[in-house]
């Protein structure tokens, strides 16, 4: 289930900074990686998975939340580069 929800939010990641904000002071292309990279992560897990004998995907509730915990982190990383680039020079002005 952290495949799925890494991914999703990959997609949305990527398709709002595609679409709406390519040069954007955000930073959102980064945000996009990390969660491409949590995606690819969990992806080669699914395959050794695989490999022993279980199945690609976990469905336990779980897995779900270490998904869903991952993305949380993803944006609060986010959140830190954001305020330590300063886009708006916001901080800089105290």
């Amino acid at each position: 289930m952290c495949l799925v929800i890494t991914t999703f939010a990959a997609v949305i990641t990527t398709a709002v900074w595609y679409f709406k904000m390519p040069q954007s002071e955000y930073l959102l292309g980064r945000l996009a990686l990390m969660y491409w990279g949590a995606a690819l992560m969990w992806c080669v897990d699914g395959f050794f998975c695989v490999a022993e004998g279980e199945s690609f995907l976990d469905l336990s509730m779980n897995d779900a939340l270490l998904g869903v915990v991952v993305v949380l982190c993803g944006v609060l990383a986010w959140i830190a580069m954001v305020l330590f680039k300063d886009p708006k020079k916001v901080l800089l002005k105290r």
